[in-house]
């Protein structure tokens, strides 16, 4: 893999590391730390200072059978499960949501492929292949979307993004991701919100998307 050179920002490795980072983006922030040093490093850091605070916090006053109610439920816990395992170019916790098989590809129109990892109707995760030199439609933002660049690179108003590369974007940026000459470009996104589409074909096809 090349350097990395994209990172995820560092407030939203603390509020992951605390528990409190919106379920969609965990998948991306997971992935992507999977597979860099300096976040991964920068996330042990967090958890590390979480734990940290929680040894200072003021001690309450407990009742008597706690420890033993504790060690008895340490006793019944089950071993922890294993790290999930990379699948080809998907790192562990995208491998575990196709669940060790390969992409269920949807044209999503232009030449490009999605599928939908999750979706409620207003957040989603989704894999994206976008064919090499292929452009996906100028579009904004209603919230924050973040992209992880998994396989071939794409460029866009904002900079170049390659392999391990994280892309957040929010309702500031308008943009059109267009996918380097060569190897096709496969992404992982996360969405808090739906996009916004300046093309009439894109907002007619949207609902059908789900994006």
């Amino acid at each position: 893999m090349t350097k990395i050179a994209h990172h995820i920002p560092d407030e939203m490795l603390a509020a992951y590391a605390a528990g409190r980072l919106p379920a969609t983006f965990e998948m991306v922030v997971a992935a992507h730390v999977s597979v860099c040093d300096s976040c991964r490093a920068a996330l042990e850091a967090h958890e590390t200072l979480g734990g940290t605070l929680i040894e200072e916090a003021p001690a309450a006053e407990l009742d008597g059978d706690l420890l033993e109610r504790t060690l008895a439920l340490l006793d019944d816990s089950p071993a922890p499960a294993p790290a999930p395992k990379r699948f080809g170019i998907y790192p562990g916790p995208v491998a575990e949501a196709l669940k060790h098989a390969p992409p269920r590809w949807r044209a999503a129109g232009g030449g490009v492929r999605q599928q939908i990892l999750h979706e409620d109707g207003k957040s989603s995760v989704r894999l994206l292949y976008i064919p090499g030199g292929m452009a996906v439609p100028d579009h904004g933002h209603n919230g924050t979307e973040l992209t992880m660049v998994l396989q071939g690179a794409f460029h866009d108003e904002t900079g170049h993004f390659g392999p391990g590369d994280v892309e957040v974007a929010d309702e500031s940026l308008e943009h059109t991701p267009i996918a380097d000459v060569g190897a096709d470009c496969i992404c992982l996104a996360a969405t808090d919100a739906r996009l916004r589409f300046r093309s009439l074909l894109p907002r007619l096809a949207q609902p059908f998307l789900r994006i």
